[in-house]
């Protein structure tokens, strides 16, 4: 009975911080929680992910509207995008269930490894108010907080942005993600929207995604409904802390956290995957 109540109360914490970390940086909280369900609880590889879909839709759910909101999330560019991550999406759901275990853990960090490298290796990562717009039918505007500036950004290389999407819908079902590991980085390193706006679109964007992959977990029973109910409770109070916190910090930092985030699971991950080790 013990062991049952620490291991539920472990199940929320780590939900509660993978919500955070998700609204924080856009990720969705997969990118947190599929690890610590695999390396702190023992859940097969296959589980966590399917976990880890139901709880990106729960942070969605919880930080999407706050970030719609107060404008940081710019919906009209999500939508479009959304069209080609959700084909992605279905095409990775249906290659999860035949890929072996030990070969999707080492996917999963060879992708969080390649990100945080990427942002690593910026020479520097621009503030809010260093972005500018041209009126553009996908630009952005939003209040800062953090900098108590006006933020008009634009929109650049759309196809770019739509690949990094298709690209980021089949890592979503691939690696329950919820895809926004690909779709962050790619709208700010070469699309021009700025962290926060980045962040809060992926937030946005991540629900209708996980939805898609999920359809396919189902379809095969693969959802562990009393685990992911668990985490779930965590993640929705986890989540809206996060989106709360976001507003509070610089562009810079959040950049710097999400490499940070990025690098350290990934190691943790090969770690994990390579050596056998807990």
């Amino acid at each position: 009975m013990a062991e049952t109540i620490l291991r539920t109360a472990g199940l929320l914490a780590a939900g509660a911080a993978s919500g955070l970390v998700g609204a924080l940086l856009g990720l969705g909280g997969g990118i947190f929680l599929i690890p610590a369900l695999v390396l702190g609880f023992g859940v097969p590889m296959h589980s966590a992910v399917a976990a880890g879909l139901v709880a990106v839709i729960a942070t969605s759910s919880a930080g999407g509207a706050q970030n719609a909101e107060h404008g940081v999330a710019n919906v009209r560019l999500g939508m479009v995008l959304e069209v080609a991550t959700v084909l992605g999406a279905l095409g990775g759901g249906f290659l999860a269930q035949r890929l072996a275990a030990d070969w999707l853990g080492l996917f999963f960090a060879a992708v969080l490894l390649a990100v945080s490298v990427t942002l690593c290796m910026r020479r520097r990562v621009r503030e809010a108010h260093e972005y500018h717009g041209s009126g553009g039918l996908l630009d952005g505007r939003y209040h800062d907080p953090a900098s108590g500036r006006e933020v008009v950004y634009s929109v650049r290389r759309l196809p770019v942005a739509l690949a990094t999407s298709l690209a980021a819908g089949f890592v979503s079902a691939l690696l329950g993600l919820g895809g926004g590991i690909l779709k962050v980085p790619g709208l700010h390193l070469f699309c021009g929207v700025p962290m926060k706006a980045a962040t809060a679109t992926s937030n946005l964007m991540i629900g209708v995604t996980a939805a898609a992959s999920a359809t396919i977990y189902l379809a095969v029973g693969a959802v562990p409904g009393a685990l992911a109910a668990t985490v779930c409770l965590g993640v929705l109070a986890g989540s809206r802390a996060g989106v709360r916190l976001s507003r509070r910090l610089s562009e810079r930092l959040v950049a710097r956290l999400f490499a940070v985030v990025t690098l350290t699971i990934s190691l943790f991950m090969f770690r994990r995957f390579l050596h056998g080790s807990p």
